[in-house]
């Protein structure tokens, strides 16, 4: 994944071609906007810049890979008569994946554009806004559908509630501290209403598995009929302080007891 807030698009082309070689055509490119006001600090680059810059390097970093002698006129990067080397192995390029959070219009842009989408959660009527706008722009299929959880597997579903309860917990008060931005409606809002957010909440609503093999199994299909279908879940399996002999538990269970059970 990679941040084109904070990159310059030229060099993220170049990476992602190399990769693209290295990997004999295997890469995929997951795009984020960024979030957390100290990044944008740090970088010091605006909040309020988020989404002007995203947007712009996510379509020069297309062009750059799709096309040779590319020239651009951007806010935030230009560049003229630039032929990215090495050339992707896949063609037109890697297939790109944009992360979003809640806002209507990043699905709506992300299905038109033809990538895939990354959310979190219970997303029915977001991805739903997505997949309403892949066809009519011409797409085939009904797009692609990456959705993140937390989770963690154990043998005993008391067990594996204790074991991800505290990490868990700990991480969503990483999302506390809001800030207000122009270009990010809602920014503080979504930080703030994540904040109030527990463990039990974040089960409950379908946004972490965790349990025993035959929960995530439920858990997964009942996930998979709300949403519609999705293609890839992304797990995020040693979140916070999860234990790494924790993590290779719930990697093991998940391969040899729950994967089996879903096809």
């Amino acid at each position: 994944a990679v941040l084109p807030t904070f990159n310059n698009p030229l060099k993220l082309a170049g990476e992602i071609g190399m990769l693209d070689a290295i990997s004999g055509g295997r890469s995929e490119v997951g795009f984020g906007r960024a979030f957390l006001p100290h990044e944008f600090a740090r970088f010091k680059v605006s909040l309020d810049e988020s989404r002007a810059r995203f947007e712009e390097g996510v379509e020069q970093v297309r062009r750059l890979l799709e096309e040779e002698n590319v020239t651009a006129e951007g806010k935030f990067h230009s560049f003229a008569d630039v032929t990215s080397l090495p050339r992707p192995t896949q063609q037109p390029r890697p297939p790109f994946w944009i992360a979003a959070v809640g806002r209507p219009e990043s699905f709506a842009r992300t299905g038109h554009n033809g990538y895939g989408i990354m959310a979190g959660g219970q997303m029915a009527e977001l991805t739903g806004i997505y997949r309403e706008n892949w066809q009519p722009a011409g797409h085939p299929g009904r797009g692609l559908v990456m959705m993140a959880f937390h989770w963690l597997c154990h043998p005993n579903s008391a067990e594996a509630a204790n074991l991800a309860r505290g990490p868990l917990n700990r991480y969503l008060k990483t999302w506390a501290d809001g800030v207000n931005s122009a270009d990010y409606p809602g920014y503080d809002k979504i930080v703030a209403a994540r904040g109030q957010e527990t463990f039990e909440s974040q089960v409950a609503k379908g946004a972490a598995w965790v349990g025993s093999p035959a929960d995530i199994i439920e858990q997964v299909r009942e996930c998979d009929r709300l949403i519609g279908g999705f293609e890839i879940a992304s797990l995020q399996v040693n979140f916070n302080t999860v234990s790494l002999q924790d993590a290779e538990v719930s990697m093991r269970l998940f391969a040899n007891e729950v994967v089996p059970n879903l096809s």
